[in-house]
């Protein structure tokens, strides 16, 4: 097992972390598998991957040190190739000897010589959602997604970001037409004013309200949009729009893309409740849905309503399509992170998909009163023929570590499958209390699952 030390780290006043507790043995996994700690005590890892010598790539997303990074394991030992990235490092990928690295708003290819190029820079990322990590497609392009800055549309007080940013908004991938609501809330923007509302309306920055009928046009790199550029990130161009937070992309062996996308939360200005997470088969060219539907259904259904909260209504009057349903559905706060196709019949059902889950980001995921059980904290298995999910391993008591105290998953991030046959589970570690953006050092983990003798 490799181990990466990095001395004492202070999370509150009266706890110190010298290194994340770990017993497999608290894991519960499906019949005729095993699990192991692989690698242990790392910050924050986001992604890794393997090139074609059995190499590994490791992504520190920068969320604990406010340092991101790309370390290779060589010898055995930790070492670092490239940093000096924008926080946070979403993924990385792998293509002929180059890293691709999706960091905050850019793309940047890193080649074997140690040399860096930005091939695709001002992505829309510096709101709630940033890029995706890219997928390469059969055809030698590389696709990604890009999440929204807001949680439904509207910039709020639950955008922590405003008094940095106060133009930023969400921006349309096709012309659309707004009904034109506006928002009210107290104006952070004024503090030191009393009595002084903002009114916001939707794809507008804050503070400044819709007019009825405004019309929005279409931007390439709209908000909730997949994206596809070629390999040197020239010829950008939109392939859809209208998801939330696609947040990993991947063709399967027949050509075919998919990609998760998570739901509102109930939060902000326009708050969604009982929204669920989404697995697409991606048609281009399609809008899917986002401000206004959740899984091909309206948000303005009774379920959607926030408890104690208002109804949502609609935001576009001319929504440009019907949205394609998902495959498969997640409950709420699973979160989906990554996703993996198998196709080696060693280790289990030729085509199935094996899914990560984050779990909640609401409140930082370590308190505030949430139930953790049901959704997240796991790595699920979705029957493509099917279309049926199931737990695949999971604590055994249901809950994060964090909340256990047990030696388990706690942010199961990315996950693939290595030279070995073996899958390799990144866990991203703990997020301090309160805060799903902060995360801290030395807690990162990643799991390997391997078949033993015993039969499924």
């Amino acid at each position: 097992m490799f181990q990466r030390r990095n001395g004492i780290h202070t999370c509150n006043d009266d706890e110190i972390i010298l290194e994340r507790f770990l017993d497999p043995a608290d894991i519960y996994i499906v019949r005729g598998y095993g699990i192991e700690v692989f690698m242990s005590n790392l910050n924050a890892p986001s992604s890794m991957i393997f090139d074609e010598d059995g190499n590994i790539f490791i992504a520190d997303s920068g969320l604990a040190t406010g340092d991101p990074q790309i370390i290779k394991i060589v010898d055995g030992q930790f070492e670092t190739i490239a940093d000096d990235f924008v926080t946070p490092i979403s993924g990385i990928n792998y293509l002929n000897g180059v890293l691709y690295v999706s960091h905050r708003g850019f793309v940047t290819k890193i080649y074997k010589d140690g040399t860096r190029q930005n091939i695709i820079m001002g992505l829309p990322s510096n709101g709630d959602h940033v890029n995706s990590p890219v997928a390469f497609s059969p055809d030698n392009k590389l696709y990604f997604g890009q999440g929204t800055v807001t949680n439904s549309g509207v910039v709020g007080n639950d955008n922590k970001w405003v008094t940095v940013s106060p133009l930023l908004c969400d921006y349309t991938g096709d012309y659309v037409m707004l009904y034109g609501q506006n928002f009210q809330t107290d104006n952070i923007l004024t503090e030191a004013v009393t009595d002084d509302p903002a009114f916001t309306g939707a794809f507008s920055p804050y503070g400044i309200p819709n007019i009825e009928y405004e019309i929005r046009k279409k931007y390439i790199k709209a908000s909730g949009s997949i994206l596809r550029a070629n390999l040197d990130g020239s010829n950008l161009e939109q392939v859809a729009w209208g998801f939330r937070d696609p947040a990993f992309l991947k063709f399967n062996n027949s050509g075919q893309l998919y990609t998760v996308n998570n739901g509102y939360n109930p939060v902000g200005s326009r708050p969604i409740e009982n929204a669920g997470e989404d697995f697409y088969y991606v048609t281009p060219d399609l809008w899917y849905g986002w401000p206004d539907y959740s899984g091909g259904e309206t948000v303005d259904s009774p379920r959607f309503t926030p408890v104690g909260g208002m109804q949502p209504t609609l935001l576009l009057k001319n929504q440009p399509n019907i949205p394609p349903r998902p495959y498969v559905r997640f409950p709420p706060h699973s979160t989906l992170s990554a996703f993996e196709f198998n196709y080696n019949t060693d280790f289990g059902p030729y085509g199935d998909v094996y899914v990560t889950e984050f779990g909640s980001t609401i409140d930082g995921g370590t308190g505030g009163g949430f139930s953790y059980t049901g959704a997240g904290h796991r790595v699920s298995k979705i029957d493509m023929k099917s279309r049926t999910v199931s737990t695949f391993a999971i604590n055994k008591n249901g809950f994060p570590s964090s909340i256990s105290r047990g030696g388990g998953f706690e942010r199961p991030i990315h996950l693939l499958f290595g030279p070995d046959g073996s899958m390799y589970i990144v866990d991203m570690g703990y997020n301090i209390d309160g805060d799903p953006s902060v995360f801290i050092p030395n807690t990162g983990v990643i799991w390997r699952i391997y078949r033993t003798s015993e039969s499924i």
